[in-house]
């Protein structure tokens, strides 16, 4: 028995996921090459001079749904930007409730933000990182306050979703987003 037999047999015989047509991973790269240089750019040249940033990792995984997989309910644009934002918020108000150790703020900062987005129906998946950056991020970070979660947070999903509007319905095939709210 080769290797693809003993893997097939230990999977039940299930079948590998699909592959995406060239056309969609063509237009999610160009959308998410667009959005995230945006952050980057604006990043560079108006926030760090001021000590500030924008361009955060848990936008990354944003793009990642918002410009590859624009049908997913965690993409559309309620998520991705109250998913994000209120994540901030979980994750500011966890570092300073408990501070350290950062193990259980953290850990506070996701199970709150995972909790807060299922009530108000904002689940975005990357806002579990948004609330763990907060948390375990730098100074830079720690010093933006409460203003974390609106600026680099919100601003950067904001970005995101109008580039996502822009590239993601350049393409017939492409429709986002799928609902509001």
């Amino acid at each position: 028995m080769n290797l693809r037999e003993y893997l097939s047999k230990l999977k039940g015989g299930a079948k590998p996921p699909p592959g995406v047509p060239f056309v969609e991973i063509f237009w999610s790269f160009i959308g998410s090459f667009v959005g995230i240089s945006l952050c980057g750019y604006i990043s560079s040249f108006y926030f760090e001079p001021k000590g500030m940033v924008l361009l955060i990792a848990p936008l990354g995984a944003s793009a990642a749904l918002v410009f590859g997989a624009t049908k997913s309910p965690f993409a559309q644009p309620r998520n991705l930007v109250g998913g994000q934002i209120l994540s901030g918020l979980m994750g500011v108000l966890s570092y300073h409730i408990i501070g350290e150790p950062l193990w259980l703020s953290g850990a506070l900062a996701v199970a709150s933000a995972i909790a807060v987005m299922h009530i108000t129906k904002t689940l975005h998946p990357p806002g579990g990182a948004t609330a763990l950056l907060a948390v375990l991020g730098d100074e830079k970070i720690h010093k933006l306050g409460f203003l974390y979660p609106f600026v680099p947070v919100g601003l950067g999903a904001l970005i995101l979703l109008l580039v996502g509007l822009l590239i993601n319905n350049l393409a017939r095939h492409r429709k986002y987003p799928e609902y509001w709210f």
